[in-house]
């Protein structure tokens, strides 16, 4: 079986997986995370150039692990994939040059992987069959998509199509701003979805965009109402309870908006299936609410495992192996660039 080293350094986790693949099968041998949590909780978020130089400590130690765990060496590699973009420069770059000088030094191709793709194809890799087309929810930390997924040649994802975006905060960067403000701790999105299990008050937050006719998403008015309800009622952020009761009515207008659209594209487009992928896709609430409904329009939900929502390599390798079947080449590592802003 031809395998796959994938590396991924988009932003503040190390990763490299080694995986095979065939025609209609993918493994994963072995796959590696080194976090940058306990980095960047002290300042409340992510330095770019603080999570370059721990990418910089980690890349060799960490492929060199996955390697070594997989079974295999690095003869044994046939493609090495990185993503090359979205994501901060400085993390990009350490993954991109360190696959550049791996493939040089040992002779291999590598292939340019878009990191929104691999969020898009994750939830196929423990649903490889997922009947399509599919109506994919991706909720990370920088973006929110809706995309439109369409049925390729040989059983493979075909064309796919961004139906919806983000106009201003993503989902993730919004659950993050609003634990920011209410005193929850870095990463935002697990402090927000622990405190609101214990939230008895909903605030009824507005759900901004949900009657727009449209599949966009706006979330900075939804952080702006948290903010002016704290101002304007003065509400002690210090109480638990009342972090509690936000963190709950936040969570509540944030999934709201983001089922009703989900399931609406999926009326509109005739998905015969849905996906969520993406951080906030570990979202018990999003998985619950979605699954309820999903399951009323009588369609499968295919989420990634909760390790698989998070920025991995193992999606990278997915994704990988899905462009190579649909006859996508790698390239000689001397032409693989970075691009930070890279759309789907």
């Amino acid at each position: 079986m031809p395998k796959i080293l994938a590396i991924e350094t988009s932003c503040d986790e190390t990763a490299a997986t080694v995986a095979e693949y065939g025609s209609r099968y993918f493994q994963v041998l072995e796959n590696v995370v080194s976090s940058q949590i306990k980095i960047h909780i002290a300042t409340n978020g992510v330095v770019p150039e603080v999570a370059a130089r721990a990418h910089l400590q980690k890349i060799s130690p960490v492929v060199k692990q996955a390697i070594k765990k997989s079974g295999v060496s690095l003869k044994d590699i046939d493609v090495i994939a990185v993503t090359y973009g979205p994501g901060l420069a400085p993390s990009l770059l350490v993954g991109s040059e360190f696959a550049k000088g791996l493939g040089l030094a040992a002779g291999k191709q590598v292939l340019p992987v878009n990191h929104m793709l691999g969020h898009l194809y994750s939830a196929l890799v423990k649903n490889p069959k997922l009947p399509l087309p599919n109506i994919n929810l991706i909720v990370s930390g920088g973006h929110t998509y809706l995309v439109y997924l369409a049925a390729g040649k040989k059983g493979l994802p075909g064309k796919y199509k961004v139906i919806g975006s983000t106009v201003d905060d993503a989902a993730g960067e919004a659950f993050d701003k609003v634990a920011k403000m209410i005193g929850l701790p870095y990463p935002g999105g697990p402090s927000v979805a622990k405190a609101a299990v214990r939230g008895k008050h909903d605030y009824l937050f507005p759900r901004p965009m949900l009657n727009e006719k449209n599949y966009d998403f706006s979330f900075s008015g939804l952080k702006t109402a948290v903010l002016y309800k704290i101002a304007g009622e003065k509400l002690d952020i210090s109480n638990a309870q009342t972090r509690a009761d936000i963190a709950m009515s936040f969570e509540n207008a944030a999934v709201d908006v983001l089922v009703k659209k989900t399931i609406r594209a999926a009326r509109e487009y005739k998905a015969k299936s849905i996906s969520i992928s993406g951080g906030v896709a570990a979202n018990q609430k999003l998985r619950t609410e979605l699954a309820k409904a999903a399951g009323k329009l009588g369609l499968p939900l295919a989420i990634p495992d909760f390790k698989l929502c998070t920025d991995n390599a193992a999606m990278i390798a997915n994704a990988a192996a899905i462009m190579l079947r649909q006859g996508i080449k790698p390239v000689s590592p001397e032409k693989i660039k970075i691009n930070p802003a890279a759309d789907l």
